[in-house]
């Protein structure tokens, strides 16, 4: 399956950058580790000579600093990034566009090839903006992230009364997650031409297999708050995983994003190694059975686990 926005066509994974920043939102609070800028740079050289040009960011990942990072490692070279708006307490233009300008200044005026309405929030004044942004060559297309059904509806009447589409959703899905199969998002997208990019198939590393009962997350970490309590009981869907893995000559991870990739979403992987980097051409070009994808959903059914973030 491939996607196409603004006439390009998207690899089969994007790569996201939560976890190269630092602060409230940067990678020792989030993983429970500081990330390595060399250590970046190297795994996103890997990635890019694999054909993996597409990257997400946003300014609020790291307090900018993902961005910069991202920014720097991008200069000279053809790439596709996506990025967002995150809404505050109150719709304000001029905070917008304070917000986009910061951003498109570090791509050395790069427009986002995609700009996100990250949260669902002032969508009736914030929708149209995204619309005259678009209009005036701003940014190229317009998606929306962290929206249900009902919200998605909605948003789509607006940007259709403001002579746009809405191009893509990116939302929390996974095996462990998986609200907007069931709720009609990824459908919608199927039957809209919008690409529906799919962030935290891994659950922060809940399902990559490194984690378990008796090796948890750092304690003092979001994750490690949000999943260790948990591992004990995901361990038959770690098991599956693995035996399913091994019929594809796949990691417990890889699998879990090729769980994702034959759902029809685009998943979005953080790297911060360069192995991690090394494993996506591999994922990437693997697709699971129907009854493989079935036996994953009903382990993970009977588990029922189900990990939300703050902001969802």
């Amino acid at each position: 399956m491939s996607f196409v926005i603004n006439g390009k066509e998207l690899p089969p994974i994007a790569i996201g950058t939560w976890a190269w920043g630092s602060g409230t939102n940067g990678s020792k609070m989030v993983f429970g580790s500081k990330s390595n800028p060399e250590a970046l740079k190297e795994s996103f050289d890997i990635a890019f000579k694999s054909g993996f040009t597409l990257f997400d960011t946003a300014a609020v990942y790291g307090m900018g600093n993902a961005e910069k990072l991202l920014a720097e490692f991008t200069n000279g070279k053809d790439f596709i990034f996506s990025d967002k708006y995150t809404p505050m307490k109150r719709f304000s233009p001029e905070l917008l566009d304070k917000m986009y300008s910061e951003s498109v200044e570090k791509f050395n005026g790069r427009i986002p090839d995609i700009y996100w309405l990250h949260q669902p929030k002032y969508i009736e004044d914030t929708l149209p903006y995204f619309c005259q942004m678009q209009k005036e060559g701003k940014i190229g297309s317009i998606g929306v992230s962290n929206f249900n059904f009902e919200q998605l509806q909605t948003a789509n009447d607006i940007v259709k009364e403001n002579g746009c589409t809405i191009a893509g959703v990116q939302n929390h899905f996974s095996l462990l997650h998986r609200d907007s199969d069931k709720n009609g998002v990824l459908e919608w997208c199927k039957n809209n031409n919008a690409v529906f990019f799919a962030y935290m198939v891994l659950e922060q590393g809940a399902l990559t297999g490194k984690f378990n009962s008796k090796k948890k997350m750092p304690f003092f970490s979001r994750r490690g708050f949000a999943y260790n309590k948990h591992l004990k009981k995901l361990e038959p869907l770690f098991k599956e995983l693995e035996e399913i893995g091994k019929k594809h000559g796949l990691t417990v991870s890889q699998t879990a994003t090729a769980y994702a990739i034959s759902k029809g979403t685009l998943p979005i992987v953080g790297i911060t190694k360069p192995y991690q980097a090394k494993e996506l051409a591999k994922t990437a070009s693997q697709t699971l059975s129907k009854g493989e994808i079935l036996q994953l959903e009903t382990t993970a059914d009977e588990i029922g686990i189900k990990v939300k973030a703050g902001w969802e």
